[in-house]
């Protein structure tokens, strides 16, 4: 598949151009803009398959709302390739993820069409019921608000939380639901194709409205009676459809199932509702990975493929002979590993088994194993109901996404120290999916909170043996974070050994200087501190293992011999290691020279993890500089 010159997409610099167009015209515009996409992202990888599945969706949405004045809120990134490409970004495309270039996912600061934070799911509806509301109490009542969720994001409680607010809360807010298999159940027959062009018609609306209000002026139809006439011609609705409807339930004015690849269907459609008052919800029927072959076959694994032969799909992947595995891998394998052993385990994910590889512990234990869909929440508080009850769930989340489960940690875990096992993944600097998904935070936010142990591994051998040792009935809610990608052993199957809670280790002898790290950093402070006694200075290393309880005999060790402590992490360093060791330096009036090394005070865009962490100050050669 060439790169051929795009007759349509060519003109298109801004929405304004394509509302310009015929609306004949649009087919061949989401024609080309698919075809972008696939070439752009065989080389220039990122999420794929969610975006070509809402091509006509975008093209409708930029054709009949008058953007960026008229805001569109999508939820989660992954949808926003072709928004992007239409919104003033087509030529700057080829930088997308890169060092510098467009943001992974739609941001304000990038655009004025991007008009809101879409890094994680589930939080469109309440963010665009704000400027909906808004907009009416800044007197711009024309001004349209539309969000758009799916790929799995109404499984997310804070979606349910922003349709109750909808519900009550006087708006014309539209929701779009692109349903594209992942979550809701697809719906068919002939009455409920009738009912969507009854319910979407203008003359339909037109009289129901100007009924309602004929009926308010007269007196008699109260707000109470209107709710319950609205009440009753749900339940009719209901009752023709043979289904229930939760958003009608709610008081929300539900139009669909509609194909959301007819985008002339699509435009007639969103100009028959766009102006009607109150909250109203379309619900779409898509494929995800439209267009793209292996993509509508495999959705899941070309949700992020990498790089692929635009041609014939088939992934482009890189020599893993003789390299270290994943640490993913590795936490599959070992919980499989364990779960042999011990009966009580169970695993549970927010819909990432295949991320974070409990995809390996489902093919063989599928009664023990739990994919809770997008509920970061829920999963901690359902592990802490199922570790009340006598079995040990061993919880896997992505560190930025656990951030939305934090008071669940604290209330439904530690508070009554149940046995859970935190397994936070993509810890650290993530890379090209940016500031939305880097695991910073982790470490500064959960030190705080009693009776919680917190450890990360320097390897894999180090990961298996914190899993092993996290197992045992006595060690209560037990945090180990790793980082994504691969690790440093290729002889990585270690036999298991328990290791001492709050006891790190010294792995070099010096008296110049000592460095305390924590994490998979620690490899290159080896590699670092190794250089060093080569050029003759004598320099101290220890692997403190544990930020919970840390390891005061080491600390007190380190502050009483050596003058000067580096510090090495990949968290922020507000509130950390390097916080932890200043913090009992100044408890035991000890006095020596600390520099601590993590992650800045603002927020690390995107880029690859080696150019990152030499921005931030973490690779080999910052931390030299900080030793000497």
């Amino acid at each position: 598949m060439k790169k051929e010159p795009k007759e349509l997409l060519s003109k298109i610099h801004f929405p304004a151009d394509l509302r310009n167009l015929p609306l004949e015209a649009l087919p061949q515009v989401c024609s080309e803009l698919r075809q972008e996409i696939i070439l752009e992202m065989a080389n220039n990888p990122g999420h794929f398959a969610s975006g070509l599945g809402v091509v006509e969706l975008t093209v409708a949405l930029h054709y009949v709302f008058n953007t960026p004045y008229d805001r569109i809120v999508w939820d989660v990134g992954h949808q926003a390739a072709g928004h992007k490409i239409l919104t003033g970004r087509r030529e700057a495309f080829h930088t997308y993820r890169h060092l510098g270039g467009l943001r992974p996912f739609p941001s304000p600061l990038e655009s004025e069409y991007d008009t809101f934070a879409c890094g994680h799911a589930s939080n469109s509806i309440s963010a665009a019921l704000g400027m909906a509301v808004a907009a009416h109490q800044n007197g711009e009542d024309e001004r349209k608000v539309i969000a758009v969720i799916g790929d799995g994001s109404m499984s997310g409680g804070l979606a349910y939380e922003g349709l109750n607010n909808a519900s009550s809360t006087p708006n014309n807010l539209l929701i779009i639901l692109n349903d594209n298999n992942m979550s809701i159940d697809r719906s068919v027959g002939g009455m409920k194709h009738y009912l969507h062009l009854l319910h979407t018609s203008s003359l339909y609306n037109n009289v129901r409205f100007r009924l309602s209000n004929g009926l308010v002026r007269l007196g008699v139809l109260s707000e109470k009676r209107r709710q319950r006439i609205l009440r009753f011609n749900n339940s009719l609705k209901s009752l023709l459809n043979n289904q229930q409807n939760v958003f009608e339930g709610l008081n929300i004015r539900y139009f669909g199932p509609t194909d959301g690849h007819n985008v002339i269907e699509l435009v007639n459609t969103l100009r028959q509702i766009k102006d009607m008052k109150g909250p109203k919800l379309l619900h779409l029927h898509t494929i995800k990975g439209k267009g793209f072959k292996a993509a509508e076959k495999n959705p899941t694994v070309y949700h992020a493929p990498g790089k692929y032969d635009p041609e014939t799909g088939e992934r482009l992947k890189d020599n893993c002979v003789n390299q270290p595995p994943r640490y993913q891998d590795v936490f599959g394998e070992t919980l499989l590993e364990l779960a042999k052993q011990n009966d009580k385990i169970v695993g549970i994910t927010p819909a990432m088994a295949t991320g974070c590889s409990l995809t390996i512990m489902m093919k063989e234990m599928p009664e023990r194993t739990f994919d809770v869909g997008i509920a970061e929440g829920h999963a901690v508080t359902f592990a802490g109901g199922l570790a009340k009850e006598g079995l040990l769930p061993f919880c896997n989340i992505y560190s930025s996404f656990a951030q939305r489960a934090f008071d669940h940690i604290i209330h439904d875990v530690a508070l009554c120290k149940l046995h859970v096992v935190f397994c936070f993944d993509r810890a650290g600097l993530v890379g090209q999916d940016g500031a939305t998904h880097h695991g910073a935070f982790d470490l500064a936010a959960l030190r705080p909170i009693p009776n919680l142990t917190i450890s990360s591994p320097m390897n894999e051998h180090e990961l298996r043996n914190l899993m092993y040792t996290a197992q045992f009935p006595d060690k209560g809610p037990f945090v180990i974070r790793y980082p994504r990608g691969r690790g440093v052993l290729v002889d990585w199957r270690n036999p298991f050994e328990e290791v001492s809670v709050g006891k790190g280790r010294k792995l070099s002898e010096g008296k110049d200087v000592a460095v305390l790290s924590l994490g998979p950093l620690g490899n290159v402070v080896q590699k670092v501190v190794q250089e060093l006694k080569e050029e003759g200075m004598s320099v101290a290393h220890y692997d403190m293992r544990f930020l919970k309880p840390i390891d005061e005999d080491i600390l007190k060790e380190v502050g009483t011999k050596c003058r000067r402590i580096v510090t090495v992490e990949d968290g922020v360093i507000r509130g950390g290691l390097g916080s932890a060791v200043i913090e009992y330096m100044a408890d035991h009036n000890l006095h020596p020279e600390v520099i601590r090394l993590g992650l800045p005070d603002h927020f690390v865009e995107h880029g690859t993890p080696e150019e990152l962490y030499h921005l931030v100050g973490l690779d080999a050669e910052a931390i030299k500089k900080a030793i000497l």
